[in-house]
């Protein structure tokens, strides 16, 4: 079953954020993961979503996200994500 990897974002670094989103494919590869979105906030319509970008990854499987969280080459970014930008990320099981 597939899997969905999103992560809300607010950039304070954007030197550092490019560096980050440059590195981040290379980790993905080995784990089936496919960029399904990525943008910018155009409007909140219901509720608060204080991030301003949203990212959404497929990944085959749940256990594929956990691998590719936990990979070494993942980790070795996590200092650059964190001194770069607020991110939340959420993995969901998907249905289709």
């Amino acid at each position: 079953m597939p899997a969905y990897l999103i992560g809300h974002i607010s950039v304070r670094d954007a030197a550092r954020w490019a560096e980050y989103r440059s590195r981040v494919p290379a980790t993905l590869a080995r784990w089936g993961a496919e960029l399904l979105f990525r943008g910018r906030r155009a409007e909140v319509l219901s509720g608060e979503q204080p991030h301003a970008e949203t990212v959404v990854l497929r990944f085959p499987d749940l256990a594929s996200i956990d691998g590719w969280h936990r990979s070494a080459e993942y980790q070795a970014l996590i200092p650059i994500r964190e001194a770069a930008a607020d991110v939340m990320l959420a993995s969901y099981e998907g249905d289709g």
